[in-house]
C-alpha cells in the first residue's frame, strides 16, 4: 500500500505537539513536508508558503491545516484546487459560511474535507454515545476551564476577531455534546466577558437546550491555575454519567466505565486516511454554529484588560 503523503500547513505548537507524533504513530500516513514561514521540522521538507511548497515541494495526497482559523478558508481553497485532500484543525474556520463552498469544491472534485473534531475521538466519547442513548437525560453541566498561558502562549491570533478567545477550548466540549447528545442543540443565552484590550471573550457562561426543552448549563473560562477542567456531567434516569479529563474518563454512577490515555489524533488521522480512499467528505459544522449563536445572542461584559 502507498504512503498516505501529508504535508502540515501551519507548524506551531498543536501541529508539532499532537499533529506530527500522531502522523509517526499512524499506519499508511508519511508526514513529507511543512509548510510554514519561519517553523520548521529536522529533516522534514519545508517551503515558506502552501503555495511554494504546491509547485516546488514533494509530491502530497493530503494537507493538515494547523494555521489560526482566520486564513484556513483560504489554505484550504488553494489544496483543494490543487486536487489535494484537506484535514482541517479545530475550529475549520473562523465563520460558519466559509466551509460551505470548501464542502462543495472537495465534493464536485472527489476530494476529501474532514473537519477534525478531535476531542470526539477521545476514548470515553463513544462509550457515553452509546449509553445515552437508551436513557432519559434530564440535564447537562459543563466546566471547561483552562490556563491561555499554558496553551496558547504568546500566540495573540487567539484574541483577535475570528480567534474565539475561549471558546477555542470550549469548541471541544461542544464537539463532545452534539456527539453524544440524541437531539440538536441551541442557544438559549450567553455572557461573554470580554478583557478591554481583547477582542474576543475570555470567560463565558453559556446556555442550551433542545427541542424537547433539556437544560444545559456550561461554564468555559481561560484563567484557569493549577488543576485545569475539562469536565461534562449528564443527569439521566440511569444515574448520574460523568466525563472527565477532557474525555479520558467516564464514570457512570458509582462504575468506572473508560479510564484510558488519550488517543485523540491517531485516530483522527485513520479516519482522515480511509475518507481519502473513497473520496469521501466528513464536514460537521455543529460545534461551530452553536458558538456563532453563542455570539448572536450573547450578553457583552467588558472586563478587565489581560496580558500574556
Amino acid at each position: 500500500m502507498n504512503p498516505f503523503r501529508v504535508a502540515i500547513v501551519g507548524f506551531g505548537k498543536i501541529a508539532r505537539d499532537q499533529h506530527v507524533p500522531a502522523i509517526a504513530a499512524t499506519e499508511g500516513v508519511e508526514l513529507v513536508a511543512v509548510a510554514d514561514p519561519v517553523a520548521s521540522l529536522p529533516g522534514v521538507p519545508q517551503a515558506a508558503t502552501l503555495v511554494e511548497l504546491l509547485h516546488g515541494g514533494p509530491d502530497i495526497d493530503a494537507v493538515a491545516i494547523c494555521t489560526p482559523p482566520q486564513v484556513r478558508q483560504a489554505q484550504a481553497a488553494i489544496a483543494l484546487a490543487a486536487g489535494k485532500h484537506v484535514l482541517l484543525e479545530k475550529p475549520p474556520g473562523a465563520t460558519v459560511a466559509e466551509i460551505t463552498p470548501l464542502s462543495a469544491a472537495a465534493r464536485a472534485a472527489g476530494r476529501t474535507l474532514f473537519t477534525a473534531w478531535h476531542s470526539r475521538y477521545a476514548p470515553a466519547v463513544e462509550p457515553a454515545r452509546q449509553w445515552l442513548a437508551g436513557c432519559r437525560i434530564n440535564s447537562v453541566r459543563i466546566i471547561w476551564k483552562e490556563d491561555v498561558r499554558v496553551w496558547h502562549p504568546g500566540q495573540a491570533w487567539i484574541f483577535e476577531p475570528g480567534g474565539l478567545g475561549v471558546f477555542d477550548p470550549g469548541i471541544n466540549a461542544l464537539s463532545i455534546l452534539t456527539r453524544i447528545l440524541p437531539q440538536p442543540l441551541f442557544v438559549t443565552s450567553a455572557d461573554l466577558a470580554f478583557p478591554a484590550n481583547r477582542d474576543a471573550p475570555i470567560a463565558v457562561s453559556l446556555a442550551l437546550s433542545d427541542a424537547r426543552g433539556l437544560q444545559i448549563a456550561a461554564e468555559f473560562d481561560f484563567r484557569q491555575t493549577g488543576p485545569q477542567s475539562w469536565d461534562i456531567e449528564i443527569e439521566t434516569d440511569g444515574g448520574l454519567v460523568s466525563f472527565s479529563h477532557g474525555g479520558r474518563k467516564l464514570r457512570v454512577g458509582d462504575r468506572q466505565h473508560v479510564d484510558a490515555d488519550k488517543a485523540e489524533y491517531p485516530a483522527l488521522y485513520r479516519r482522515f486516511r480511509e475518507l481519502a480512499a473513497s473520496g469521501e467528505c466528513d464536514v460537521d459544522l455543529a460545534p461551530l454554529q452553536l458558538v456563532a449563536d453563542a455570539f448572536l445572542l450573547g450578553r457583552r461584559r467588558t472586563i478587565e484588560p489581560f496580558e500574556d
